[in-house]
């Protein structure tokens, strides 16, 4: 069965090369020097800060058990960390708007180093600390930096088809490639120079810091809502009013929060799926073989983006119905394919039938990220993007946080099930947006807020 991962990994990486060398003019948008110098700029830092992110993944359960907690204790260090984001996240996330996105992505640097260095101590609170700051971090890596980006992009006088060109890029790299290095690092640091579960977060930080430095050196700050009298809790009623009085912002938070909430869930179903019964599985190289399926996934979605037709909310209703008969195929073999009651061993049949269907479903989450970008920086208004942004995170922390709880209260298939249903639902939602999406763009920020006071000539 070894031969199968190498098989998988293989034809995946074969896919994705003749995909990359295989772009023609169609395929490719043509730009300007300033702009590449622009969008090489931003795909360093944002690699160099998913660098720090992907280090710290695989290592986090285990740096806990090696400190001698157990599954309940780690299990509340890891709600502490999506309830910091729902809370703590998501105020720090919105006054990226009011403050300054340059300012909360330094903000981003600076937290998630600190997060890092609490992995030193053995200590439960101190832990607790750096899990609580984690999550502030990690709110700040998913809204500061892409409103920064789509800020400046429009600041500079890009064309807004460049935009998707950097997305793709960015997919591509900071949760393609550079998943797939920070883990094959992250081995190297902890198995061949064995120098303990605590190394890939120090190197986290050393990646972290370097990028900060680049942010300060050669990023310009931008803004979003300007007005100098809006108070936090102002600020959170206008984007609330957003996202009520525009559908296309309801249904795009809505979309996301369905699409996030059954990938995080994945995340901690994959591996009981694929050994049920213990058997052995190279969990490293499985998630480099995921990561690889979603550069494959962004590959496919810069070339349908640098496209007119089809248009990103039209494809995306065929992605959502794929991944959810992907996450099926786990019900599916268990009505199917006789269990294996056998403990240990290599991975079995029905567990080979998954795994491709999990790599179908990675194949979509890269192409949903640079999609969902795509449409938010179209319908989601610049004054308020970062406020927004986190508000959509609030459903999807709450969400993952009861799953966390109740992880071993439902079988496997049931909560496949559920994310299978969500993705389903997060389809129709999508066929709905893309029939308003030609709709005129809601009213100006300053029209909606009724305490905002009319700017003058």
């Amino acid at each position: 069965m070894e031969l199968f991962y190498f098989m998988v990994f293989g034809a995946l990486s074969a896919v994705v090369a003749a995909l990359e060398l295989s772009k023609n003019s169609k395929d490719r948008i043509n730009t300007s020097p300033a702009f590449n110098s622009f969008k090489n700029n931003y795909l360093v830092v944002y690699s160099l800060m998913m660098a720090g992110d992907w280090l710290q993944g695989p290592y986090v359960y285990y740096l806990y058990s090696t400190y001698g907690f157990g599954k309940g204790d780690i299990g509340q260090l890891f709600i502490a960390g999506f309830g910091s984001s729902m809370l703590f996240g998501t105020i720090v996330g919105s006054l990226a708007d009011k403050q300054g996105r340059k300012r909360a992505c330094i903000t981003y640097c600076i937290t998630y180093i600190l997060s890092c260095i609490t992995k030193h101590s053995p200590e439960y609170r101190i832990l607790m600390i750096g899990r609580v700051l984690g999550g502030i971090a990690t709110s700040l890596l998913f809204s500061a930096f892409e409103s920064w980006l789509v800020a400046e992009h429009n600041k500079r006088g890009f064309e807004q088809q460049w935009l998707s060109l950097t997305f793709s890029k960015a997919i591509f790299l900071g949760n393609g490639l550079i998943a797939i290095l920070s883990g094959l690092f992250g081995n190297l640091l902890v198995d061949s120079l064995s120098l303990g579960p605590v190394a890939p977060f120090d190197a986290a930080a050393c990646f972290l810091a370097i990028g900060m430095a680049i942010i300060f050196s050669s990023w310009t700050e931008n803004f979003g809502d300007p007005s100098e009298n809006k108070d936090l809790l102002t600020q959170f009623r206008g984007a609330a009013i957003a996202i009520a009085s525009d559908e296309k912002i309801a249904l795009l938070g809505a979309i996301q929060s369905l699409f996030e909430g059954s990938m995080y869930t994945f995340v901690f179903l994959w591996t009981p799926a694929l050994s049920p019964n213990d058997e052995e599985i190279p969990h490293g190289f499985i998630f480099a073989t995921f990561m690889l399926a979603s550069m494959l996934g962004s590959s496919l979605a810069s070339r349908l983006m640098a496209r007119s037709a089809p248009r990103v909310e039209s494809y995306m209703q065929i992605v959502f119905v794929i991944s959810s008969a992907s996450l099926l195929l786990p019900i599916i073999t268990n009505f199917l394919v006789a269990p294996s009651k056998v403990k240990g061993g290599s991975i079995s049949f029905a567990g080979c039938l998954q795994l491709l269907g999990f790599c179908t479903f990675e194949a979509c989450v890269g192409i949903f990220w640079p999609s969902i970008m795509k449409m938010r920086s179209q319908y989601i208004p610049e004054e308020a993007r970062s406020t927004i942004m986190n508000f959509f995170r609030i459903p999807l922390n709450i969400f993952v946080c009861i799953v966390l709880y109740n992880v071993d209260a439902f079988p496997i298939t049931i909560m496949f099930g559920m994310c299978s249903i969500f993705l389903f639902v997060a389809s129709i939602l999508q066929r709905r947006l893309m029939a308003i999406s030609d709709k005129p763009k809601m009213e100006s920020w300053t029209a909606m807020d009724p305490e905002a006071e009319p700017l003058n000539d």
